[in-house]
């Protein structure tokens, strides 16, 4: 089960193979921030805090939009973490903005 907080909202839902944490959240109409769903504008940014493991590696457009510090500490984008396999995942939306 994944554990998703957007602004305001938390719920836990399934996890989907091939689908993005931002998608998941928008499913279950969590208030998670975002804007372009391309990686560009970081605003779906979120830090995931226990099982980064079930994700997919970091893309390119990750790299690009997050530092090596926020990378570490485990921040992702929303649109670009893409769920690999089940498990328990918890995290939260933490835009710029």
């Amino acid at each position: 089960m994944f554990t998703l907080t957007g602004r305001t909202l938390t719920a836990s839902v399934e996890p989907r193979t091939g689908v993005s944490l931002l998608q998941l959240a928008k499913d279950a109409k969590i208030d998670w921030q975002f804007n372009c769903s391309r990686g560009t504008c970081a605003r779906c940014r979120c830090i995931v805090t226990e099982g980064a493991e079930l994700l997919a590696e970091v893309t390119d457009a990750e790299w690009d939009r997050l530092g090596d510090d926020e990378l570490e500490q485990g921040y992702r984008l929303g649109c670009q973490a893409v769920v690999e396999r089940a498990g328990k995942l918890t995290a939260r939306n933490k835009t710029y903005f």
